[in-house]
């Protein structure tokens, strides 16, 4: 495989009980990327795979069927069957330590907690992977995290993920066509919201 091939994994748990879920902010982003491009997932080993083709790069969108602390099981397999490099791999996951709306894209680091990160730096054997935290905020009382992340969305905020979304796929474009550099610099950027403050 050549290196304009992308493996773009959305992390997630399967089943309707965890759709439009803090968790699942991953998949999410990956459904609208699909929605928006006419493509479709089609359920395959570890995974539902979709492809996206777009001047001369391919954006491989990995929604992993492992649930969340395994989904270094199918973010290994994919890297291997599809040949991608290491650098050629982004994973996009949940973040409670960052406030919702917030993105941040970063070339590596640890896990930060986050399980289904710690499983796929386990299972590549490093950490040197891009990683693209979304913000879902923090609004829960000691020893209630897991409730939260594992509650839905409110309709207002799924339809800023919509929006969210397509800054993302945009930023992930860029990454594979101007470098990770680029792309750091474009969704790392504050809200104008924020800026004001």
């Amino acid at each position: 495989m050549s290196d304009k091939s992308f493996l773009i994994a959305g992390l997630g748990n399967i089943g309707p009980e965890y759709a439009s879920t803090r968790h699942n902010i991953g998949f999410m982003i990956l459904d609208a990327w699909a929605q928006a491009s006419n493509v479709v997932f089609s359920t395959e080993r570890y995974g539902d795979v979709a492809v996206v083709k777009e001047k001369g790069r391919e954006y491989h969108l990995l929604k992993p069927s492992t649930y969340m602390n395994l989904s270094g099981n199918a973010v290994r397999y994919w890297k291997q069957k599809l040949d991608i490099p290491l650098e050629n791999i982004l994973v996009i996951c949940d973040d409670i330590n960052l406030p919702f709306g917030t993105t941040r894209l970063r070339k590596s680091g640890s896990a930060g907690g986050h399980n289904g990160l710690k499983n796929i730096t386990e299972l590549l054997e490093t950490k040197d992977f891009a990683r693209l935290r979304c913000g879902v905020g923090h609004d829960f009382q000691q020893g209630a995290q897991v409730d939260f992340v594992l509650g839905k969305f409110d309709p207002q905020q799924i339809e800023e993920i919509s929006l969210m979304s397509k800054k993302i796929v945009q930023g992930v474009k860029t990454m594979a066509f101007m470098g990770i550099d680029k792309a750091m610099n474009m969704i790392n950027a504050k809200p104008k919201q924020e800026e004001k403050v």
